[in-house]
């Protein structure tokens, strides 16, 4: 019986991640449509048959590049709405995760961003929306929750998460433009304590309790 190698010593394997990396690098650099499929497979070391054979030509290494990083995001939002706990607990959880996520895919959003508000590239069509769509809906989902459950004030339940989105997209844009001003993790939790400050319901102290 033939032995199987562990995916992650498998050499098809290690050649399609070093495809994908080499493709994320010069896509962000370059962009799309000036990368050729001669520098990518000369960045990854393999030949082109090995490109073709895992992702069949340059759009389907760009279409696997999406579906990663779109698969990734869509399984820590799915988790974190799975999760138990106070509506803000597990919007703190979510926004690091997001977060840190980004900063493990920024090379992959930096090619997001070149297609999706630049020039057009001849990049295959991808529902970039799709995934802005589900994480408003996730944080607004979250919201509502808080509200219903006396956790947050009453009020506009859109306008709130528009505020801890704000938040989100400016620590990602930072993570893009500037990393070296990066919240942090603790400096991301620290902007959302305080429009957590403005949203959360007034805590009633014992004597109103008793009244």
């Amino acid at each position: 019986m033939e032995e199987r190698l562990p995916r992650d010593k498998d050499p098809d394997s290690e050649a399609r991640g070093r495809l994908l990396a080499a493709a994320t690098d010069l896509f962000a650099r370059k962009g799309y449509a000036a990368t050729a499929v001669r520098e990518i497979v000369a960045a990854a070391g393999v030949s082109p048959p090995v490109l073709y054979y895992h992702f069949g030509n340059k759009e389907g290494l760009f279409l696997e590049l999406m579906r990663e990083a779109w698969g990734d995001f869509e399984s820590t939002v799915d988790a974190a709405l799975g999760e138990t706990g106070s509506a803000r607990d597990r919007l703190l959880r979510l926004a690091s995760q997001v977060v840190d996520l980004f900063r493990a895919h920024v090379g992959v959003a930096r090619v997001m961003n070149s297609i999706y508000y630049g020039p057009p590239q001849g990049a295959p069509a991808f529902d970039f929306d799709s995934c802005h769509t589900k994480f408003r809906q996730a944080i607004l989902g979250l919201v509502q929750e808080g509200v219903s459950g006396g956790e947050f004030r009453p009020g506009q339940v859109g306008d709130m998460a528009w505020a801890i989105i704000g938040a989100i997209n400016i620590a990602m844009e930072i993570e893009l433009c500037h990393p070296e001003l990066s919240l942090g993790p603790e400096g991301l939790l620290r902007v959302l304590h305080l429009i957590f400050r403005g949203i959360e319901a007034p805590r009633v102290g014992p004597e109103e309790e008793a009244l």
